[in-house]
């Protein structure tokens, strides 16, 4: 049985680094919040807002939102192990343009919630919880969204050689996410590296934060033979988590990415607020 009541953080948590794309210095703290409240955040002078699918402003390689006057990119690591640590009410505050990478993966994140400790409320857990199948399409990307007693995703990828095809289905409980999806890294081709460069991303990138991978393999040693597919349930997550609400569902995906992602969260998060007979929100 997965958790039934709302939970915040024992105590703040705080993350410097550079960020991957930007390549500047990043800060982010994580805080205490009263029940009821989701998740928020705050970026220079502006106010705290909803961290919903609402602030979403760019997919293209990242998860990128908008607070007031600020943009903020990669904020799907640290909301990827929000969602998995079973993290319900947050104050964040950000100063920066990006999340800091850390290593890569959410595993930092996951294991500073873990070791901060999680403090039960009184109210009731928020849910989606999913009645009826929903699909999603972009070109040959798809994602469905299913009826599930408990969140579960079963997610394929498709890359060129040598990643190749990948596969990972799962619960995810607070356990199996700090074990089998938080230390996931981002990756990439080593062909694709000057692109991105050009592009102005992937600027504080580097073998510490991203497994890299050449005509041959992988440039640095894996921490999972599927650790590709692995990190992109990773991300998956962190999208998800934009929607308001833990998702009591299975997610079935093939091939998704930000974008896709974005487009089922803000459509999901339009039917919770319109009663939609597709979903329940007790």
């Amino acid at each position: 049985m997965s958790q039934q009541y709302q939970t915040t953080l024992q105590r703040e948590v705080t993350f410097e680094g550079v960020g991957l794309h930007t390549g500047g210095r990043a800060r982010v703290s994580l805080m205490p919040a009263v029940q009821g409240s989701g998740l928020t955040i705050r970026s220079g002078e502006n106010p705290f807002r909803a961290l919903t699918s609402d602030l979403v402003a760019e997919t293209v390689r990242a998860t990128t939102i908008t607070v007031g006057d600020r943009t903020i990119s990669t904020v799907e690591h640290l909301l990827s192990a929000i969602l998995g640590m079973g993290l319900d009410n947050a104050a964040i505050t950000v100063e920066g343009d990006e999340i800091p990478v850390m290593d890569g993966s959410a595993k930092l994140f996951a294991e500073a919630i873990a070791q901060a400790g999680l403090v039960a409320q009184s109210a009731p857990r928020r849910r989606f919880v999913a009645i009826a199948p929903c699909y999603y399409r972009d070109g040959d990307r798809l994602l469905i969204v299913l009826p599930a007693s408990s969140f579960r995703v079963r997610f394929t990828v498709d890359f060129e050689q040598p990643v190749g095809s990948q596969y990972f289905a799962g619960e995810i409980t607070p356990e199996t996410y700090l074990r089998e999806i938080a230390p996931a890294r981002t990756f990439g081709w080593l062909h694709e590296v000057e692109g991105l460069l050009a592009r102005g991303l992937a600027r504080g990138g580097s073998l510490d934060n991203a497994v890299v991978y050449d005509e041959n393999g992988p440039v640095n040693e894996l921490r999972f033979e599927s650790e590709a597919v692995r990190h992109k349930v990773l991300d998956l997550i962190g999208d998800f988590a934009l929607l308001g609400a833990y998702p009591q569902c299975e997610i079935v995906s093939f091939k998704s990415g930000h974008r896709l992602h974005a487009l089922a969260v803000a459509d999901l998060r339009r039917a919770l607020t319109s009663g939609d007979t597709a979903v329940a929100y007790p």
